[in-house]
């Protein structure tokens, strides 16, 4: 089982609408997959048009907790969900008054090692002990990065967190969303980072038809399947899926 989790320390980079495609592809491609959304925004629930049959999110997170228990089925074969609720917002809250370790969230996920081949996190913004914990649980921290200099900015930010919380730097997997190559900020940019060596070579640009998701409620591929978007998603999840599974 591989978890990857995708992330970013700010909002609005994109990092949902990845979420939600790649979880899709992954089941295309038949994996059993799990999708956890525990952004409290729930907006990946909102695409998947599911919401939560298990309310209270802390009794998930306790040690005798049984995560199956919070699993819904989606309208697709081999996609199933842990759906986002409003009890999320308290988590760091919670976790501190547990005194939870920050491997809790690992040996949570471990449950389901023998019940599916990729399990995706969709996280909230910022460093809190919940971050903490979605790092060292991921195989993978996915994170997209908009080309620009506040986004790089963030990006170095993670960097040094990760450092500093001796957390293993190699999980961190960065691709860009939103990218437009009439900009010469986005070129310089995409053609600085890359020489990071933490950088996917495919990228998301900035199209209608990935803000059309939450208008369809659905991922780009049930909607717009011959669409670039559509074809960037491919691109990039097959990209990812042989740096992870190589």
């Amino acid at each position: 089982m591989v978890t990857i989790a995708l992330y970013n320390l700010k909002g609005g980079v994109g990092k949902t609408a990845s979420c939600v495609n790649f979880a899709y592809l992954a089941s295309k491609d038949g994996y059993r997959t799990l999708l956890w959304d525990i952004d409290p925004q729930g907006s990946t629930s909102f695409y998947y048009q599911v919401k939560p049959k298990y309310k209270g999110i802390r009794k998930l997170m306790t040690r005798d907790a049984n995560l199956e228990e919070g699993i819904m089925s989606t309208s697709y074969e081999n996609l199933d969900i842990i759906p986002a609720d409003h009890s999320a917002r308290s988590f760091d809250i919670m976790m501190d008054e547990m005194k939870s370790s920050k491997k809790r969230l690992k040996g949570i996920i471990q449950q389901l090692s023998d019940e599916y081949d990729f399990v995706f996190i969709d996280c909230p913004p910022g460093f809190s002990v919940l971050a903490e914990n979605i790092f060292n649980a991921a195989d993978i921290v996915l994170m997209p990065v908009i080309p620009t200099t506040l986004s790089v900015r963030t990006y170095h930010m993670v960097k040094d967190y990760y450092k500093e919380k001796d957390i293993d730097l190699s999980k961190l997997m960065c691709f860009f969303t939103m990218v437009d190559l009439r900009k010469n900020m986005h070129n310089e940019i995409m053609e600085d980072l890359y020489k990071d060596k933490r950088f996917f070579e495919n990228y998301i640009p900035y199209l209608s038809d990935v803000e059309k998701m939450g208008i369809h409620r659905a991922p780009l591929e049930e909607f717009a399947k011959s669409g670039y978007a559509a074809q960037c998603y491919r691109d990039l999840w097959t990209e990812i899926k042989e740096g992870v599974l190589e």
